[in-house]
């Protein structure tokens, strides 16, 4: 239960990581990683739509200012109003990515939860990111022990962040590459179609142009007999 509820607050509001307590638990029983690895994404999960709420609802006024319980993360320093503010301006463009990121690396989860709820992501994109970021990180992480056991705590403990940051850069550098290659594929098609058509038009007018001055022409005068 105490795992269940530190991922829960740490997704939503408290500072400490639920991986120290994730790690600890499945180095001491390795043939139940897996449990102990679901709990702890369940728990994050649940505490990441905690978070949106907060954002969504307690975190602005009508006005647009920050509220009592926004002033209050920002003088605990759990993360900053500059922080915030780059948060939701990469959710312009990022907003799945972001979630992902932030539940995969060691970037804060809390802040991109509650970011996400006070720019109004789409929630259910949201849950989804939340799922497979979280998910990625626990199971990996107990899939790692259960294999290996007690030895490959040192290694996650000097590594696995570094590596996981890594893959995300990859992840978010491929997918951006193919999205670009497609998005050309696809304005080429467009101006494709565009110049077709245009070619059409200019058909068209040079046939009515051609029927007009054939309208236009007098007969000849009868040839007398």
């Amino acid at each position: 239960m105490a795992l269940f509820f530190i991922a829960l607050f740490e997704a939503s509001w408290f500072p400490l990581p639920p991986d120290v307590l994730l790690i600890a638990l499945c180095v001491g029983a390795p043939k139940k990683s897996f449990r102990f690895a679901t709990i702890c994404l369940l728990g994050s999960v649940i505490g990441a739509a905690l978070g949106y709420g907060i954002g969504s609802y307690l975190w602005l006024t009508p006005t647009g200012d920050f509220t009592g319980v926004a002033q209050f993360f920002f003088d605990s320093h759990i993360f900053t109003t500059a922080s915030y503010q780059n948060v939701c301006d990469l959710y312009e463009k990022w907003n799945f990515w972001i979630v992902y990121t932030a539940g995969f690396t060691p970037l804060p989860f809390k802040l991109c939860t509650i970011t996400a709820g006070a720019c109004e992501i789409n929630f259910p994109m949201f849950i989804i990111a939340s799922l497979v970021g979280r998910g990625m990180r626990f199971f990996l992480i107990g899939g790692l022990i259960w294999k290996f056991g007690a030895p490959i705590k040192v290694l996650i403990d000097k590594y696995f962040n570094t590596l996981a940051t890594l893959f995300t850069i990859l992840l978010i550098g491929i997918t951006a590459l193919v999205l670009g290659v497609l998005g050309d594929d696809e304005e080429e098609a467009s101006k494709s179609v565009e110049s077709t058509t245009s070619e059409q038009l200019m058909e068209r007018d040079t046939t009515a142009s051609d029927i007009d001055t054939l309208i236009t022409i007098e007969p000849c005068d009868t040839l007398d007999l």
